[in-house]
């Protein structure tokens, strides 16, 4: 069982948007399948709600699964960042008080 849900989670790591896809496709058929004794105006409508709440949902998932399995997001290394460009900027105000030309609008 543990090698078919490793297999399933491979596949899905590769294949993430068709993943996402399908699983909004199904969850919409189904959503327009279960309210089969309402006006077809009522079923749209829902559907589409269904399909927004589910898409929020799955991004959702995606960017905690994201964050989550990403080796690369948990090594954030703030030396890496390049903090240079804001000791360049002349200042907002002179020594006096006086608000610096270069600022001002």
């Amino acid at each position: 069982m543990e090698r078919l849900s490793s297999s399933v989670q491979s596949w899905v790591e590769e294949h993430k948007l068709a993943s996402i896809g399908g699983l909004w496709a199904t969850a919409v058929g189904a959503s327009v399948a279960y309210g089969r004794r309402k006006t077809p105006q009522m079923r749209l409508i829902h559907a589409r709600l269904h399909a927004q709440a589910l898409t929020l949902a799955v991004l959702g998932g995606a960017a905690l699964a994201h964050h989550y399995y990403n080796p690369s997001s948990k090594t954030n290394n703030s030396s890496s960042l390049d903090y240079d460009f804001y000791s360049q900027l002349p200042p907002a105000t002179t020594d006096d008080g006086q608000e610096n030309e270069r600022w001002s609008w």
